[in-house]
């Protein structure tokens, strides 16, 4: 048996999320030539150069002998003598991913977010405002997944009180005061991050979806050391892999196949896993806003399918409008699921 492309766009059958984790990797890939106005993102091997910082860093690069941003933090972070330089790198690198703006025309953020359900969830680690400013271009026009903010965002704010969570500069939509700017959460090598309630909440949230999850994408996240207990509250939500023989691991990232293989191993099961070195290459991309139904018909059905590749070159009004069947199929089941 052989399902159609057009019989996928049709079919509503996975109703479990699918979750998308980002790293660094994902941001870059995204935007490999910067923002809007050329402005670039900065991986942790060249942090300092990029935003210009070796100047604020002279002492710090001199005596801890390292230009990896990730190494010098946790060492100013645990030496006090430091207090008052790590306090001003802080703001500058806020100040610096705040004024990012993302390029006019369709991205792979927009395109990811594009590809994916309301049911779904996408959860980052990085700093940078891209996703938001994909959402928000997107969002009036077909349902997008959950964001989630591990590591805190430049464009997200909060209501402590009401935990309710927007836009940094809006007000909370329950008592219209001020939403507060999200702290970032900064390369340590021990990270606690139950001790920022925003942070705690986010952790929560994402732990509740992955417990529930068909298949778990990894973008360009690469588990660094400083990332240990992340990956820990990743992995006791995910479950022993025994019990997860349904389910699918998919890494897109340019590493080698065998080191991610080895990063990722207690999330697989078996061979249950496919690794892309392109965003384009993924499950994803081929299957847009149908990942679980695609992969129902091939994994738990036996079938035959054929892809139904996301066009990525596409301007916006064209990008929806071939979106407009698939939205079609959705808005009529919400319907007969009144």
């Amino acid at each position: 048996m052989k399902v159609t492309v057009q019989e996928e766009i049709s079919q509503i059958k996975m109703e479990k999320p699918h979750v998308v984790i980002l790293g660094a990797g994902a941001s870059y890939a995204a935007f490999p030539n910067g923002d809007k106005y050329g402005k670039k993102l900065p991986l942790m091997n060249n942090f300092i150069q990029v935003l210009e910082l070796e100047k604020l860093l002279a002492e710090a690069l001199t005596e801890f002998k390292t230009n990896n941003f990730e190494e010098i933090y946790d060492q100013l972070h645990k030496n006090s003598r430091y207090g008052t330089v790590r306090a001003e790198l802080e703001k500058l690198i806020y100040a610096y991913f705040r004024d990012m703006d993302i390029p006019d025309q369709p991205t792979i953020y927009d395109h990811l977010l594009l590809s994916l359900r309301g049911k779904d969830v996408v959860a980052t680690f990085n700093w940078d405002p891209f996703l938001i400013q994909a959402y928000r271009r997107n969002g009036s026009r077909i349902s997008l997944p959950r964001l989630i903010f591990l590591h805190g965002n430049v464009m997200v704010g909060s209501c402590e009180k009401c935990k309710v969570t927007g836009v940094n500069g809006s007000v909370c939509s329950r008592c219209s005061t001020p939403l507060q700017p999200t702290k970032l959460l900064y390369p340590i090598g021990e990270k606690n991050y139950h001790l920022d309630g925003f942070i705690s909440g986010q952790w929560k949230e994402l732990q509740c979806f992955l417990k529930k999850a068909f298949m778990i994408t990894v973008f360009g996240y690469g588990a660094p050391v400083s990332d240990v207990s992340a990956v820990e509250l990743m992995k006791e939500a995910w479950g022993d892999v025994g019990e997860r023989q349904m389910e699918q691991t998919e890494i897109i990232d340019i590493r080698d196949e065998d080191d991610l293989q080895k990063t990722w191993d207690k999330f697989i099961h078996t061979h249950h896993y496919e690794v892309h070195s392109n965003f384009y290459n993924s499950w994803i991309a081929n299957h847009p806003r149908r990942t679980g139904e695609a992969y129902i018909n091939q994994y738990w059905e036996a079938q035959f399918i054929d892809n139904n590749p996301l066009p990525k070159d596409l301007s916006f009004p064209r990008l929806w409008e071939w979106l407009t069947p698939l939205k079609e199929v959705e808005d009529k089941a919400a319907l007969q699921n009144v």
